[in-house]
């Protein structure tokens, strides 16, 4: 899926390198794992300054067909729950940034926020096992959930529920 023989072979060697949890990256109840840099639209991102809100990331590639069958989803579920506190993600991985825009346009989510991981490497840190996944971030940053694999609409109502109501 992921072109991850690389990803795949690395998460083994190592926890994270920026200093979050050692074993078991991205597992649940640990404090996420770093996220910063420029979007594809430019902007400065960084997760850090999103604690007080509930935060969804999630990792994907343009040429993963359940990638690109679950990006729809996600948007209506960022657009259902906008009003409450939910921010979304997105980590393309290993991919080039005009595919990764080709698919924002036809998928209709231009508006989600990308970061590009070209090599990986922020994948590492985040433990990725394949794409797609997600992670479900509570209001103080750590890992409520994850999901390896595309997600559902019942995935998320039962997962982002109780989190928006805390």
């Amino acid at each position: 899926m992921l072109g991850l023989v690389t990803v795949l072979g690395a998460v083994g060697l190592a926890g994270t390198r920026g200093g979050g949890p050692a074993v078991a990256p991205g597992g649940a109840g640990a404090v996420a794992p770093s996220l910063a840099g420029r979007t594809l639209a430019g902007a400065p991102f960084d997760l850090a300054g999103l604690r007080g809100q509930v935060v969804l990331v999630n990792v994907f590639a343009s040429w993963c067909g359940p990638c690109q069958d679950e990006l729809p989803l996600l948007i209506d579920a960022g657009r259902r729950w906008s009003g409450r506190d939910l921010r979304m993600v997105g980590l393309a991985v290993r991919d080039s940034e005009v595919a990764i825009r080709a698919l924002l346009d036809r998928t209709g989510a231009r508006d989600l926020p990308v970061l590009p991981d070209p090599a990986g490497v922020t994948a590492v840190d985040w433990g990725i096992r394949g794409v797609p996944e997600t992670f479900l971030l509570d209001r103080s940053g750590r890992i409520a959930d994850r999901m390896t694999g595309p997600v559902t609409t019942r995935w998320l109502d039962e997962r982002l529920t109780p989190l928006l109501e805390s």
